[in-house]
């Protein structure tokens, strides 16, 4: 691999995190409660990445983990791993990056007069709460960096591991704005084992809102991504919101499936071998580009804007706990951006990470 036997200090132009100078020599461990998964342990030299262009609600990103073994099918950080020359199907599964030591950078790098304690978003590349975040426990440091710093700081999630995580959180609501939100656009378990099959079940997610909401945090839900002609109609869209709110989701947001180069062959293949009927519809949605087709997406908004009020999800909602109350959705912070926001309904190009991260589309989900 390009960063195996890296030298102490040694550059290489382009590598990712953690790989362009390794300080110590790189470990790669395999255990049998990870069956097929390679863990590569690195020792990071920054762990803040800057965010560029001002087209999300922070500008500051950490990421603990490069891959993910949630093996979502539509990832859009898929492309990342060709930087280690890595392919983006199942060696981004099963082959995750560990910044051992980013809670011990970070620390450091909050500690910096230069530091203007902004908003830092996690779960924005890869999620930190994935199966590996049981083995190497980087989130309490991380979160503890933060608060202690006065740093805000906001976690999207699919990983109900966030629980064990609680009482840390609610301990840094109580210092500096927190903002937490859980990904859940499947409300078909079949589909979900399929789509994302290490993804913790849909009513294990339903119970971790209900886990933040009594203990005192506000919860949002980012429904993302909605797949066109699978999880797009309005039943399928009106019996998730009612779960959601059932459970206490203090606001939604809905994006539309965005396939970029690399990602959306994965994703075809998969939709060739489980819906072949809907290949073809699927290359006229997507034939211009990553988006789907203005058409389709200002379809979408008009069908789902009323079942997003029915429910009580609408601008109002709320998702970020601030020591000193609660700001609106649309400031939350933890992801969404405003309702006017071109993102909203999923017709831009999202904003890359720039310095610490290769050029991946910056996502949330």
């Amino acid at each position: 691999m390009r960063w195996a036997g890296q030298q102490l200090d040694a550059e290489v132009p382009g590598a990712l995190p953690g790989m362009g100078s390794i300080a110590g020599l790189v470990r790669s461990v395999t255990t049998p409660e990870f069956r097929g998964v390679t863990f590569h342990e690195v020792v990071a030299r920054s762990a803040l990445n800057s965010v560029p262009g001002g087209g999300l609600p922070f500008n500051w990103t950490v990421n603990p983990y490069r891959g993910c073994t949630h093996a979502c099918r539509y990832c859009f950080a898929r492309p990342t791993h060709k930087y280690l020359e890595l392919d983006q199907g199942l060696d981004f599964d099963r082959q995750i990056v560990v910044k051992t030591n980013v809670a011990d950078v970070l620390r450091r790098e909050l500690a910096r007069p230069s530091w203007r304690r902004e908003q830092v978003a996690l779960g924005t590349n890869t999620d930190p709460y994935q199966r590996a975040e049981g083995r190497y426990r980087l989130m309490p440091g991380i979160i503890g960096a933060l608060a202690g710093s006065g740093t805000p700081l906001s976690v999207l999630t699919k990983g109900t591991l966030l629980r064990r995580d609680l009482d840390l959180l609610v301990s840094a609501a109580s210092e500096v704005s927190v903002g937490i939100g859980v990904s859940l656009a499947l409300g078909d378990e079949e589909l979900r084992r399929r789509l994302e099959p290490g993804v913790p079940s849909v009513r294990g997610r339903l119970e971790l809102i209900r886990a933040v909401r009594e203990a005192g945090l506000p919860c949002g839900v980012m429904v993302a991504p909605v797949l066109p002609w699978l999880t797009d109609s309005a039943d399928q869209l009106d019996d998730l919101f009612g779960e959601l709110a059932a459970a206490g989701a203090t606001g939604v947001t809905t994006l539309v499936l965005h396939l970029r180069p690399g990602v959306k062959d994965w994703f075809m293949g998969w939709l060739g071998h489980d819906h072949p009927e809907l290949v073809g519809r699927y290359k006229s949605l997507y034939a211009r580009g990553s988006n789907a087709a203005p058409s389709y997406r200002t379809a979408f908004e008009q069908k789902v804007r009323p079942l997003l009020d029915k429910h009580g999800f609408g601008c109002s909602s709320r998702h970020r706990s601030n020591p000193f109350g609660v700001v609106d959705g649309a400031d939350s912070g933890w992801g969404e951006p405003a309702a006017t926001h071109p993102r909203f309904r999923g017709s831009a190009t999202p904003a890359r990470e720039r310095r610490h991260e290769p050029p991946a589309q910056e996502a949330l989900f």
